[in-house]
């Protein structure tokens, strides 16, 4: 544990997010060039985008002097890469440390926000993740609207989960999501960070927060450099690759956690070397940008 705290404060890099979900999967297979026609199931759904992950993951470009953290969907912490589960797989063979999305989705918006659903097995998924090595968690929320009584629904949400992870010996990944198409993002942003800083100064607990890239350069730089703060990363959140990388760039301190941004251009139907080179591109990219 010690080791892979001192990797996730200190190391120069990015948290690679492939925690694509049911509701997500098929997009993520349709981006890389397999339509819903080439599968006939759930199951079949999540074989594909497991064999895209381990792809990923097995590719000599993804490294840890680049990608320090990887944040995994449940369907893939119980799966396998080369007769290792993933995480097993990710910490032997790469020393890359592992985060478990533990949130089950969002509930319809109401006062301006998407609150979690609820997480029925939490427990017995956080006992999971502890026998794989699992280094922390990750729940995301979104906030649409700067509604002050929304958002702090949110981040009391959030924290609340946050202790209970952090009690089982786990990092939580905070990610209250402010949408890149709201008209006061800007204004969410100041609430949240408003709402949070109160709640850090209530708590006796370490956590990670992972943000959309805030309007204002260096917004979070008081947060980044709170006590309780392990670190702050973000989320890609609609941009393109460029236009993330660019506006992160900004952002001192603060480091990628991308997603769709990471995968973009990845197709199912490149060559080795071809799916390689891509990935390598956007690798160096997006590390640049979290290390400036």
């Amino acid at each position: 544990m010690n080791e892979k705290l001192d990797i996730m404060k200190n190391s120069n890099g990015f948290i690679a997010a492939l925690d694509q979900s049911g509701g997500s999967s098929a997009k993520t297979l349709k981006l890389y060039g397999i339509d819903e026609d080439k599968y006939n199931s759930e199951e079949e759904m999540f074989d594909l985008i497991h064999d895209m992950r381990k792809r990923i993951i097995r590719s000599k470009s993804f490294t840890n002097d680049k990608i320090i953290g990887t944040i995994l969907f449940y369907e893939t912490m119980n799966r396998k890469i080369d007769d290792l589960y993933t995480c097993e797989y990710l910490w032997d063979k790469k020393k890359i440390i592992s985060f478990l999305k533990v949130d089950e989705g969002l509930c319809e918006i109401e006062n301006g926000v998407s609150l979690m659903k609820p997480i029925i097995n939490l427990n017995e998924n956080l006992d999971k993740a502890l026998e794989h090595g699992i280094f922390g968690t990750k729940m995301r929320s979104v906030i649409w609207d700067n509604n002050e009584e929304g958002i702090k629904k949110i981040v009391e949400q959030q924290f609340i989960l946050a202790k209970k992870i952090y009690s089982k010996g786990l990092i939580p990944i905070i990610e209250p999501e402010v949408s890149i198409d709201s008209d006061t993002k800007r204004e969410c942003e100041i609430i949240l960070k408003r709402e949070i800083i109160s709640k850090l100064n209530e708590i006796d607990i370490k956590v990670i927060f992972k943000f959309t890239i805030p309007e204002e350069d260096n917004f979070y730089l008081d947060l980044i450099n709170h006590p309780k703060v392990i670190r702050v990363v973000a989320l890609s959140g609609g941009y393109s690759r460029s236009d993330a990388c660019m506006k992160l760039k900004n952002n001192n301190g603060m480091i990628a956690s991308f997603s769709r941004a990471l995968l973009e251009n990845l197709n199912v139907n490149d060559t080795e070397d071809e799916f390689d080179e891509k990935l390598f591109s956007s690798i160096n990219e997006i590390y640049d940008a979290s290390v400036r």
